[in-house]
């Protein structure tokens, strides 16, 4: 899923991103505490406020940990090494990816 399904808000309730990432608001938290890099914002009640910045930060450490099998330390030792290259090869990947459902979509008009 692209990160521009989400719509183009400011910024994202816990529920819309675990909705987004297909993980539990509680693994969300767990990985602010864990990666101090990721940097919420909060109301003065303590609601997590999400941006896009944070969101893509969040996919990185998804695919490391969730897809690539990484532990957590490894996972940081990852961001801290490659976040340039993570980063671009995600948007690699949802290119490919709109480029396949460009072509499987004019195989089907043909």
């Amino acid at each position: 899923m692209a990160l521009k399904e989400l719509g183009s808000k400011l910024y994202y309730s816990i529920t819309e991103v675990s909705e987004y990432l297909d993980v539990a608001p509680s693994l969300l938290r767990y990985w602010e505490k864990e990666f101090p890099e990721l940097v919420l914002k909060r109301n003065s009640k303590g609601t997590r406020f999400y941006t896009q910045e944070n969101i893509e930060y969040l996919e990185m450490i998804h695919d490391l940990v969730k897809v690539e099998g990484f532990t957590l330390q490894g996972a940081r030792n990852q961001l801290k090494r490659s976040r340039k290259r993570l980063k671009n090869k995600k948007k690699t990947i949802e290119k490919l990816e709109e480029i396949k459902s460009f072509l499987t979509a004019l195989r089907e008009d043909s």
